[in-house]
């Protein structure tokens, strides 16, 4: 579908746009073996991230011939650990799950996080800027998500390095472009993980902490609980989820920052700019830039072309956020966008990132911090390197000077 090589992750946008100028809503029979449908176009993209009629549940409607096309990589849904997480489920279950994990994760804990934060990127920054060689990545994008999650969690700072080698090989698997050794290196870190969260999980149940998996135990829907199982998915998604997303944000919105240096003129000279920059930032350049879902029925999508029974449908978000029927001029960064919060980088509808807010926060305070404190800092190399990833959208790392 798209060139996976240096040329294309450097720059995806440039062939997001070849394939919205020919046809926003695309057939594909090679898509992920069974065919498909490749959606560019906000509007569409938009409802159908929010349409009942577009499920994540494939082997509810495929049948197992169908199911063994698809490349073991592109089917998540169909392996019973990843069924657990609700990232992957339909309601009911999806209903019920998210639920009981809001209970634990609200907008005013969110909040409470605040001076926290402030402090870890204090920290971070400060000790990346009496180093020789900064890397944006590395020393702050890193590890400031991960510290966060993990405190959130419960987790012991001995053990964070150990959580992001964690985070990285097990989202790994969902590349499109997977190996079959990343394949098998995600499994076996997939299983190491979840053994870690089981050992977490069985202490909190007998002594309880002002943690976010006491709290997850504890949380109730109609005298519902999250199963042991549940419990353990979720926290794994915690983990890895909202720890990539932020990653991306922080790195993909520095970056961008730096190749606009009116910009961050802009923002130092009007700080309040920042909740709305992150927003234009989180358009510009999405940490997460696909996902797929199947047609529970005959669904229209636009000019009378209709996503049959059993169809995949891949929602671009990273084109849509660049499509200019929606955004004026939308290959330029523009921190005072009026609709730039109208951008699909979290998805949208019941699978609407529960942790974005938490992913605005750290990206805000991240990069307000650096800009606060390096207020001379420029990219120090030429050629960036970004990994070879189709879903998640990141660098390797991120030179530069102060």
């Amino acid at each position: 579908m798209f060139p996976a090589g240096p040329e294309f992750f450097a720059d995806p946008y440039r062939f997001y746009r070849m394939v919205w100028t020919a046809s926003p809503i695309l057939w594909r029979d090679s898509l992920f073996g069974i065919g498909g449908w490749v959606i560019t176009d906000y509007s569409v993209c938009s409802a159908g991230l929010r349409s009942k009629l577009f499920i994540k549940e494939g082997h509810r409607i495929l049948s197992p011939e169908q199911i063994a096309k698809i490349p073991a990589e592109a089917q998540p849904d169909v392996t019973e650990r990843r069924r657990r997480n609700m990232l992957f489920r339909d309601p009911p279950d999806h209903t019920r799950l998210r639920s009981l994990v809001s209970q634990a994760f609200t907008p005013r804990m969110v909040e409470q996080l605040r001076p926290r934060i402030e402090a870890i990127a204090t920290e971070l920054v400060e000790a990346a800027l009496a180093k020789p060689d900064i890397d944006l990545i590395r020393d702050v994008a890193f590890p400031l998500p991960i510290i966060v999650i993990a405190e959130m969690l419960g987790v012991p700072p001995e053990d964070r390095n150990q959580f992001k080698a964690w985070s990285t090989d097990t989202t790994n698997v969902i590349n499109t472009t997977v190996t079959a050794e990343e394949m098998q290196q995600g499994a076996r870190s997939l299983e190491a993980l979840d053994h870690y969260l089981q050992r977490i999980i069985d202490q909190r149940r007998v002594s309880p902490r002002s943690d976010l998996i006491s709290a997850l135990i504890e949380a109730q829907e109609s005298g519902d609980k999250l199963s042991n199982e549940e419990l353990v998915a979720t926290c794994r998604l915690i983990l890895t989820a909202g720890h990539e997303t932020t990653v991306n944000l922080i790195g993909n919105g520095m970056l961008a920052l730096l190749r606009h240096p009116e910009a961050i003129a802009a923002i130092k000279a009007d700080p309040s700019l920042l909740p709305n920059a992150v927003q234009e930032l989180l358009r510009f350049d999405s940490p997460v830039q696909l996902t797929t879902r199947f047609a529970s029925e005959d669904t229209p999508l636009a000019d009378g072309k209709v996503a049959k029974r059993g169809h995949l449908v891949m929602f671009l978000m990273g084109a849509a956020n660049r499509d200019p029927n929606h955004f004026a001029e939308p290959d330029r960064l523009d921190l005072r966008r009026e609709n730039a919060h109208t951008h699909l980088s979290f998805g949208g509808g019941i699978h609407y990132c529960l942790g974005a807010p938490l992913a605005r926060l750290e990206g805000e305070i991240a990069i307000g911090t650096l800009l606060r404190q390096a207020p001379g800092i420029r990219l120090a190399a030429d050629q960036l390197t970004w990994r070879p990833h189709m879903v998640l959208r990141g660098l390797r790392s991120l030179p530069v000077a102060a």
